[in-house]
């Protein structure tokens, strides 16, 4: 890829290559934009196909940061890192103090925190290198997992696109398909079965899809299948790009919202999705509560005031909708104005209206 024509179409500050011997780290930090604040996004670790594909994904995943801090009303901007590795087996300490080293050495630009692939224990051996972290244990100073708060803020969005499709917001006897069950997802399913609502759920762990089942009286389907199963609410909760040529003259549904970065797989799908009559709950504004909760950790704001925060998704997306309704433009690039607006004032211009999906 051409990285420099990369970086200047899509607005980038920084992209930090990291390279440590001893250890085998091999990471990506992509600063995207500090125009509200220091860039704040967590750090994944994936067994990505080619080191071009870890890039791409670092990009566009830290230009999506920038939009879900704007949108959210938070005083941070947008990054994220990359790790190459096996979650599973390179979860090393010495390669995440590495890691934390490369974090310093930013001087607080970039703060980092937990994403797929990682957790509190590897958040807690970066904070062993730089105070530049956030989502550690509680032993380490930090408020612990921020999938509770994500999971809280999608049931939010999803509440408030099931009473803009519906007429109620009400989720008792709602089908709703849960596409990945990992921390984020069965949180999630644990608040729509309180709720009421009737549960379809596939993840590529079966052991993930037994406990549904067993929990949450949940049906499973396999993977592929969970595009064609007729429901109210699809919502995706694994990794982005879901939502293309392929799988959106699948879906049976009126509502898409989730907790999956990135869902659609190019901008015209958020087109295609208002043509076929299906509400889109646009994904970084309904996930945001992760993001929240690890912000306001790093400021040290009251636990009370988190939950009060992430809740006010609800409104959020309300607020979509209607600029989207009004405008006469999908919910995604109702979403993507909003945030343009937002960072425009901070750089005291006018907001451009072009799309926000690239990469």
């Amino acid at each position: 890829m051409e990285l420099f024509t990369e970086m200047t179409r899509w607005g980038f500050e920084q992209v930090v290559f990291c390279h440590d011997a001893s250890t085998g780290l091999r990471a990506v930090i992509a600063v995207h934009d500090t125009t509200l604040g220091p860039a704040l996004g967590g750090c994944r670790m994936w067994m990505y196909p080619s080191e071009e594909a870890a890039v791409r994904d670092a990009l566009r995943l830290a230009r999506g940061m920038t939009y879900k801090a704007a949108v959210a009303g938070l005083n941070f901007g947008g990054g994220k890192a990359v790790i190459l590795g096996d979650p599973r087996t390179d979860r090393t300490e010495e390669r995440f103090r590495a890691f934390g080293r490369f974090v310093q050495a930013l001087g607080g630009r970039y703060i980092t925190a937990e994403d797929v692939g990682t957790t509190v224990r590897e958040m807690d051996w970066v904070r062993l290198e730089t105070p530049f972290v956030t989502g550690t244990s509680p032993d380490r100073g930090g408020a612990g997992d921020p999938s509770p708060m994500t999971a809280l803020g999608v049931f939010q969005g999803m509440r408030a696109a099931v009473r803009e499709a519906f007429g109620e917001e009400s989720l008792v006897g709602m089908t709703v398909a849960v596409q990945g069950l990992g921390s984020v997802g069965r949180h999630l399913c644990e608040l729509l079965h309180g709720a009421g609502a009737h549960l379809v759920v596939t993840d590529l762990r079966e052991e993930a899809v037994e406990e549904a089942v067993r929990r949450f009286r949940a049906r499973r389907v396999e993977a592929e299948a969970v595009f064609d199963i007729p429901c109210d609410v699809f919502a995706p909760c694994a990794l982005g790009g879901v939502l293309d040529d392929r799988t959106i003259p699948r879906l049976k549904c009126r509502v898409v919202a989730g907790s999956a970065n990135n869902q659609l797989a190019e901008d015209r799908h958020g087109f295609i999705l208002r043509e076929r009559g299906i509400l889109y709950a646009p994904d970084y504004v309904v996930n945001a509560g992760g993001l929240i909760h690890v912000a306001a950790q790093y400021k040290g704001e009251p636990p009370e005031r988190v939950r009060a925060r992430v809740e006010g998704i609800y409104e959020t997306v309300e607020r979509v909708f209607a600029l989207a309704k009004s405008a006469g433009i999908p919910t995604h690039r109702a979403a993507d104005r909003i945030a343009e607006e937002r960072l425009a004032e901070g750089r005291g211009r006018t907001a451009p209206h072009g799309p926000a999906v690239g990469l």
